[in-house]
């Protein structure tokens, strides 16, 4: 599905990096010898899996709301591709102060797209968003991509408006410049090395390593889950081929198959079984903001354009996600998680 080759050398932009996706996705790119530059705030988590990873590339901390900071590292680096991560990724915490959400998920998109306008050196753009952009009718069918946007809670909605920022500057400036833009709207990712707070898989990796019973808040809640592996190779896919091929630029749905979207509880069984050692979750009643009970998605579009399919099944995401925060425990996370980069890329040949 995708030409590892392709990276070797490419100079790559990454916003957002010292995040728990962020970290993976460069530290695949290190592995795949691109040139990474990383613009991002100091790790958000204590633990922080960027601090323990450690990527081989330039990482220069700054926040995507300084438009003239951003300017000089982009220029800096002269990125032929930019891949926009930086954002406040959590529901609760877009509830708690919504004007950092959509400073940060709206103006941040609006600074770096800025950047690339003026730059002259860049050739394929692909802006992160989320599955929540769709206006969610707890339906069972999966959304497609024409579908309408309009995000529910301020990080939801938020993520919208970046979709819509993104159609803007496509149509205003980068479709004349010849650049190619996607966006790539993933489900629920898991995997090691995710510290934050009120989020299924932190939740039960944080009470296992405590020893403790694993709360869950919605455990009916049905979302698309798979593995962060699965869906940065399904971004590195879509920019690698748009870079050659302008025709291919849109919104991609990025999720698992159709058996895999799974409840919270199933989710959290998986867990505990691979865990293992009496591990156990029961549901707690919260008095919580509003979240979505059902939300599916329909890829056929990257099915059929690119050919993608997700590697890894749930059973398989979840139990390598536990592996990861035993190794975590036992001091040797890093070198795990170059095993299953490794692991990995053997079976995208």
């Amino acid at each position: 599905m995708i030409d590892l080759s392709f990276w070797r050398g490419k100079r790559v932009f990454v916003t957002g990096h010292t995040g728990f996706k962020g970290s993976w996705l460069c530290k695949i790119l290190s592995c795949l010898k691109s040139v990474v530059t990383g613009y991002a705030l100091t790790p958000q988590t204590n633990p922080s899996l960027f601090e323990i990873c450690r990527p081989d590339m330039s990482s220069i901390t700054g926040d995507i709301r300084d438009q003239a900071s951003l300017l000089a590292a982009f220029n800096a680096a002269k990125p032929e591709i930019v891949l926009h991560m930086a954002a406040q990724p959590l529901v609760l915490e877009s509830y708690r102060d919504p004007r950092y959400t959509f400073d940060v998920n709206i103006i941040g998109t609006v600074n770096l797209f800025e950047c690339i306008r003026q730059s002259g050196c860049v050739k394929s753009v692909l802006n992160i968003t989320t599955d929540k952009v769709y206006l969610n009718l707890n339906r069972q069918e999966g959304y497609n991509e024409d579908e309408h946007l309009c995000g529910f809670d301020p990080y939801s909605n938020s993520k919208s408006c970046s979709e819509l920022v993104t159609y803007s500057y496509k149509n205003a400036f980068f479709n004349s410049l010849g650049i190619p833009v996607s966006t790539a709207r993933s489900g629920n990712v898991i995997g090691g090395g995710d510290f934050s707070s009120n989020r299924l898989i932190p939740d039960c990796a944080g009470a296992a390593l405590r020893g403790e019973v694993i709360k869950i808040r919605n455990p009916g809640s049905v979302r698309p889950y798979q593995h962060v592996l699965d869906t940065l190779f399904a971004y590195l896919l879509i920019t690698e081929k748009q870079y050659d091929d302008f025709g291919i630029a849109g919104a991609y749905n990025i999720g698992p198959a159709d058996s895999d979207c799974a409840t919270s509880a199933m989710i959290a069984g998986m867990f505990c079984g691979a865990w293992g050692g009496g591990a156990k979750w029961e549901s707690v009643s919260a008095d919580n903001p509003h979240e979505d009970a059902m939300l599916t998605l329909d890829c056929t579009k990257i099915r059929e354009t690119l050919g993608w399919a997700p590697i890894w099944d749930i059973e398989r995401a979840v139990q390598e996600t536990a592996v990861w925060y035993k190794a975590y425990k036992a001091g040797r996370a890093n070198a795990v998680m170059d095993k299953q980069i490794d692991e990995f890329i053997e079976l995208l040949a």
